[in-house]
C-alpha cells in the first residue's frame, strides 16, 4: 500500500478534525521555531462554492463530495466503476485574499471516464505557501476512504497515489515526492508518480529570476538599482518602461533589446515562441507588478531570500562571455541574500518547500516556451538537479509551442498524466524533450512533438484563436 502516516502525521489529522478512532495516536505536533507575518493571516473557505456538478456530456457515473478539512475546502469525485487509484490535483497560486477556492483538474474528464478517482483541496492559506499546499493536499489523501465511509460508500484504501498540479501546484507536486518532503512533512504520502505541469521547479529560484528582471531593467534604462529593496519601486516604473519601449510590452528600444537578450537566457535561452511569449502584455504586467519586493516573498519568511550574485547575464547566442557582457555583469546591481532564509526546519517543512531533483517514482513535466511568469528555464534547473541526484532515469520533460502561462490544451495535460500513468503501471518509460542542449532547443520546430493544437471539449476558446497564430511545425 503505498499511503502512510507516521504517528506524528497521524495526531495532525486528529487536531485537523479527522480523528474519531479509538487508538488515534496523541503526541503533540512540532513546536513551531518562529512565527512570521503569514502566520497571523486568517483565511475563509466559502462552502458555497464547494459544490460541483457532473460532467457535462458524459455518460459516467460518478459520487462526487466536498466540505471543509482542516480550514481547507476540499472537492472528490469518485466513479461507481473506481479503478482504486487516486490522483491528487493540486492547484496554482490564487493571490493574497482571505477567500479559498478549490479548482477541478483540467483532465477531468480522462480520470473518471478512465476509472480514477481524484481530489482538490483549497489548502488552508493563500499567499505562495507551498508548505500549506503540500500539508492540505496530503492530509486530503490520508482522509479520503474516511471522507468517503461519511458520505456513505465504503472504499478500500487507495492502491495508488498519483499526483498532479500547475504553477504553484507544479511546485507542490513536485515537491511532494522529494525524499526532504518525505522526510520532513507532517502528513506523509508515498505517491507513485507526479506531473508538475508549468510548475515552479527552480523553487526560490523563480523569485532570484525576478530580481535579476527587475535590476537587469534599472541598469539598461539608465536607472540602476543601488539599495535593495528598491524604494518606491512603483514610482520609477514608468520611467524604465518608457526608456525600455517604444509601445510597451511589443517594441522595444535599443536597451529594451538588451534587456530582451538578457531575459530570453535568464528565461531558457533561444527558443521559438519566446518572442510571442515577451509580448504578452498580462505576462509581463505580473511581473512589473512583483518587482521592488524585499524578498520575503510577501511574508512567507522573515528574511530576504533573494539573490543575484550568481546569475550570469548573456546579451547574444554565443556562451562565451563577450567584453559587453562582462562589463554587465560587473557592473549590474547585486542582490544578496540572508544565509538560511529558507532553511530546514525542526517543525515540518522549509516555509518554501525544496526541489532538490531526489525523487525515485516516475515524474512527467510539460512546460510551455513562452512563459514569462515560470518560466521554461524552471525546467532546465530541475534536469540539472536530478541528473546531479541520479534521478534523471525517473524524469521525462516535454516542451509545448504555446506564448502563456500554463496555457496548455486538455489534450496535452491527458498526454502527459497518461504517459506517466503507463510508466508507473507498465514499466515503459515514455519519450521526452531534450531541454538542455541549447542547439536542439533552439531549433525552429522544438517542442513540435507533444503540442496537440486540435481543441476539446473543455478547452477554452483562446486555444483555437492564439495557437493558429504562433509559427507553424515544419516536423512533427
Amino acid at each position: 500500500m503505498k499511503i502512510t502516516a507516521t504517528r506524528a502525521g497521524a495526531l495532525a489529522l486528529a487536531l485537523l478534525g479527522l480523528a474519531g478512532c479509538a487508538g488515534q495516536a496523541s503526541r503533540q505536533l512540532p513546536v513551531p521555531e518562529e512565527s512570521r507575518v503569514h502566520d497571523s493571516r486568517s483565511f475563509r473557505m466559502p462552502e458555497a462554492g464547494l459544490a460541483f456538478p457532473a460532467l457535462a456530456s458524459s455518460s459516467i457515473e460518478t459520487d462526487r463530495w466536498s466540505g471543509v478539512l482542516g480550514g481547507a475546502g476540499y472537492r472528490i469525485e469518485v466513479p461507481k466503476n473506481w479503478n482504486g487509484m487516486l490522483v491528487m490535483y493540486t492547484h496554482g497560486y490564487v493571490g493574497t485574499g482571505q477567500d479559498l477556492r478549490v479548482t477541478n483538474p483540467e483532465v477531468r474528464r480522462h480520470l473518471v471516464e478512465n476509472g480514477y478517482a481524484w481530489a482538490a483541496s483549497s489548502y488552508s492559506k493563500n499567499y505562495y505557501d507551498v508548505r500549506a499546499g503540500v500539508e492540505d493536499t496530503n492530509a486530503l489523501a490520508l482522509a479520503f476512504t474516511k471522507i468517503a465511509a461519511e458520505k456513505g460508500r465504503t472504499l478500500a484504501e487507495p492502491k495508488k497515489i498519483y499526483i498532479m498540479g500547475r504553477s504553484m501546484g507544479g511546485h507542490i507536486a513536485a515537491a511532494a515526492v522529494e525524499q526532504e518532503t518525505l522526510r520532513t512533512a507532517i502528513n506523509k504520502v508515498r505517491y507513485s508518480g507526479a506531473v508538475p505541469v508549468c510548475g515552479v521547479l527552480g523553487d526560490t529560484e523563480l523569485f532570484n529570476y525576478f530580481a535579476a528582471y527587475q535590476t537587469a531593467a534599472q541598469h539598461f534604462a539608465g536607472m540602476p538599482a543601488t539599495t535593495f529593496p528598491t524604494p518606491d519601486f512603483e514610482k520609477l516604473r514608468p520611467a524604465l518602461v518608457s526608456a525600455l519601449w517604444t509601445s510597451y510590452p511589443a517594441t522595444t528600444t535599443p536597451q529594451g533589446d538588451k534587456l530582451k537578450a538578457a531575459v530570453m537566457h535568464l528565461t531558457g535561452g533561444p527558443r521559438p515562441i519566446f518572442e510571442e511569449g515577451f509580448r504578452i502584455k498580462v505576462l509581463q504586467d505580473i511581473l512589473w507588478n512583483g518587482f521592488g519586493a524585499d524578498g520575503t516573498i510577501n511574508g512567507i519568511l522573515n528574511r530576504n531570500n533573494l539573490d543575484t550574485t550568481r546569475i550570469v547575464y548573456q546579451l547574444d547566442s554565443d556562451p562565451a562571455i563577450s567584453a559587453e557582457e562582462a562589463a554587465f555583469n560587473r557592473d549590474v546591481f547585486r542582490i544578496k541574500g540572508t544565509p538560511d532564509a529558507n532553511r530546514q526546519r525542526s517543525d515540518g517543512l522549509r516555509w518554501i518547500p525544496a526541489v532538490n531533483g531526489q525523487f525515485d517514482v516516475p515524474v512527467v513535466t510539460l512546460h510551455t516556451l513562452g512563459d514569462m511568469y515560470v518560466p521554461f528555464r524552471m525546467e532546465q534547473l530541475y534536469n540539472e538537479r536530478a541528473r546531479a541526484n541520479g534521478s534523471d532515469k525517473w524524469l521525462v520533460q516535454r516542451a509545448i509551442r504555446a506564448p502563456s502561462h500554463c496555457d496548455f490544451s486538455v489534450a496535452e495535460q491527458v498526454a502527459a498524466f497518461q504517459a506517466m500513468a503507463d510508466w508507473e503501471q507498465r514499466g515503459v518509460k515514455p519519450s521526452g524533450d531534450d531541454v538542455m542542449t541549447q542547439s536542439v532547443v533552439a531549433d525552429p520546430n522544438y517542442g513540435c512533438t507533444y503540442t496537440i493544437n486540435t481543441p476539446g471539449p473543455d478547452d477554452l476558446p483562446a486555444l483555437a484563436t492564439v495557437r493558429p497564430t504562433l509559427p507553424a511545425c515544419t516536423k512533427k
